[in-house]
């Protein structure tokens, strides 16, 4: 292999890997901040709860990231599980009374 031909591999893995920890930790803290607000328990178990499933997602989107066939395609899954969670959690924080817990 030739210096000029690992150098798109090399910054398509740096960008798989600079999307899977930005757009990871975005993702899982758009997660935590739904699940804590909709979780059916009192808010420090809901809060504890989706804590602990962030890692989870975390993980599950550095694993969807680094499975996609493209970077074009993660930065979609990425982006379009950003989207998602960002609407809803503006939605059910935009339908609760400042200052109440669910």
């Amino acid at each position: 292999m030739t210096r000029s031909s690992t150098l798109p591999s090399r910054a398509a893995v740096a960008g798989r890997v600079v999307l899977a920890t930005g757009g990871g930790y975005a993702v899982a803290g758009l997660a935590t901040a739904l699940l804590s607000l909709i979780l059916p328990m009192p808010r420090s178990e809901a809060v504890t709860t989706a804590t602990l499933l962030s890692f989870v997602i975390m993980v599950g989107l550095v694993v969807a990231v680094f499975a996609a066939r493209s970077l074009r395609r993660a930065a979609a899954i990425v982006g379009g599980l950003a989207i998602v969670l960002g609407l809803a959690l503006w939605c059910v924080a935009g339908s609760l009374p400042i200052g109440s817990s669910p």
